[in-house]
């Protein structure tokens, strides 16, 4: 991992090294609803508002890798004005340092950027322009300052990609009612000191600096996941995946955003674009489960990435419980391999998929009807399989039917069960990687008689039983029909037929040692018998 960021960061110093920055100047007005420094500040209309970064640096006296997350929220409550969060990773070890803490702003300006605010038990904290020698603020040049018993921050942000504009014009409406204007920095070097359990280094690395304000509220609204990607080729990702409250998510911009930054002069939003995701993670107190690793693809400059959280247990706590933390990326870009670092923050959590069997239901199984299920939560980000089981000694043991079932029914042609049987089915749902699943709570089973249209048992004779190496069966007045031999999975092992036969010679020694179910069909109707192969 360490050579990885490392590696990452030398590639993403010689690029923006490259970049043409004609726009770094204030009054800086690209085409839309944002302009600089004025947007930077506070937005006094709006109900809440925050100023967001998350970066990767790597210590230059220890050279660990470390990740870091800090937030200042404007939201009143109570006599607070608001709240700062600051989370510091150490990628090298996994640990993760994480506090949360009211504040009141001392300064807030509404024409720039410059924040400080006496937070509560933790002193002054400030984030600002820097500033040249006549007090004049330096166009996307900043310095933040926020510190700890055990983790601080203070270091230097320069800005070195042109801003990108979520929405084509920085206003996008999010969810069923909710609006945010919104402008992302992708790319920012970092340079100062990080303090991590109490020891201070110098770090150099890179950050994305993120601004929203409106009424989108992820402390109140409908929940996402949301993800910034910085590759290797010089792109760059601002997604969303927003969720309404029973768990969709519309095929509509409102709820999947994805905003790239190509170049200086190519940047889009887009909804086109797919994440599945490819494996969840559960807290310890398996109270919240999140997603951690995803693959999205967009026809849109033909990406296909797998993003993967690099730690398990980077998850806030307050002021609402949800997971942030660094990830990796790879994959190609228009079929050009990419690698990447980036961050998530997750704010939907998963639950264990619940079904209810809905047939058989009576008491009697009928294999002619499918066995039939719902499910009770369904989640578009957690996509469900099957398996199906049954028990014929009452739950002693369980055979397998079929697994990974995506369509909640299965029409068992097949069965090994003969008339009367008593048969329990058991259905595991679960995710694909069988995190979240049914199993853990506790098996879904119902309880019903094989019910069968049989011919009389007295027509037919079979023997010996068990058998070693040929079956007899003595067919009486039955002439005509097929028959299989099926397993206690259902598996159909033979099939035949016979045509005007009164005795059937049935080879054997072929079968393995176990129990096997003989099914003849007949105009007349059907018989099974059971039998057991030595």
């Amino acid at each position: 991992m360490k050579f990885r960021v490392q590696f990452f960061l030398l590639c993403f110093f010689a690029c923006t090294l490259l970049t043409a920055q004609d726009w770094k100047v204030y009054p800086y007005t690209p085409a839309g609803q944002v302009a600089f420094p004025v947007d930077e500040g506070r937005h006094a209309a709006e109900p809440i508002e925050w100023w967001y970064t998350a970066g990767h640096v790597v210590g230059q006296t220890s050279g660990k890798s470390y990740s870091f997350m800090y937030t200042f929220f404007h939201y009143p409550q109570s006599t607070f004005d608001g709240f700062r969060i600051l989370n510091i990773t150490d990628d090298d070890t996994g640990t993760f340092y994480q506090d949360v803490l009211p504040l009141n702003y001392t300064t807030l300006s509404t024409t720039g950027f410059d924040i400080e605010a006496s937070v509560f038990l933790a002193g002054i904290e400030t984030w600002r322009n820097k500033v040249d020698g006549g007090n004049q603020p330096i166009p996307f040049e900043y310095e933040l300052f926020a510190s700890t018993a055990q983790a601080g921050l203070d270091i230097d942000l320069v800005t070195t990609k042109r801003p990108l504009i979520l929405g084509d014009d920085g206003f996008l409406n999010q969810g069923i009612v909710n609006y945010t204007y919104y402008f992302s920095q992708t790319a920012n070097t970092v340079s100062g000191n990080l303090t991590f359990n109490g020891v201070t280094e110098p770090v150099v690395g890179t950050a994305w600096i993120d601004r929203q304000y409106g009424n989108f509220n992820p402390l109140t609204g409908e929940k996402y996941e949301w993800f910034s990607m910085q590759l290797s080729n010089g792109m760059d990702l601002n997604l969303w995946n927003i969720f309404t409250p029973d768990r969709l998510i519309p095929d509509d911009e409102k709820y999947k955003i994805l905003s790239a930054y190509v170049d200086e002069s190519t940047q889009y939003t887009t909804d086109d674009f797919q994440i599945e995701r490819l494996a969840y993670n559960c807290m310890p107190d398996e109270v919240m489960c999140y997603s951690k690793q995803w693959r999205l693809t967009s026809v849109v400059n033909n990406i296909d990435l797998v993003i993967s959280t690099l730690h398990d247990n980077t998850e806030v706590q307050l002021p609402f419980r949800f997971f942030e933390g660094a990830t990796s990326v790879s994959g190609t870009v228009n079929g050009v391999a990419v690698t990447g670092i980036g961050f998530a923050e997750l704010l939907h959590s998963y639950e264990d998929p619940a079904i209810t069997v809905t047939s058989p239901i009576d008491g009697t199984y009928d294999p002619s009807n499918a066995i039939t299920w719902d499910l009770d939560n369904p989640d578009d980000g957690r996509p469900v399989f099957y398996d199906l089981e049954y028990s014929d000694d009452n739950q002693n043991s369980f055979n397998s039917i079929v697994t990974d079932l995506t369509s909640p029914s299965y029409l068992w042609s097949t069965t090994p069960l003969i008339n009367g049987d008593e048969v329990i089915f058991r259905i595991t749902s679960r995710s694909v990687d069988g995190v979240l699943s049914s199993t853990t709570l506790s098996p879904v089973a119902t309880l019903a008689t094989l019910s069968l249209t049989e011919l009389d048992l007295g027509k037919l004779k079979s023997y010996p039983n068990p058998v070693t190496n040929v079956l007899t069966v003595n067919l009486e007045t039955i002439r005509s029909g097929t028959y299989n031999i099926v397993d206690l999975k259902g598996s159909i092992i033979s099939d035949s037929e016979f045509l005007d036969r009164d005795i059937l010679e049935i080879e054997t020694s072929v079968l393995q040692s176990g129990i096997y179910i003989l099914n003849i069909q007949t105009d007349s109707g059907v018989f099974n018998l059971r039998f057991i192969k030595q």
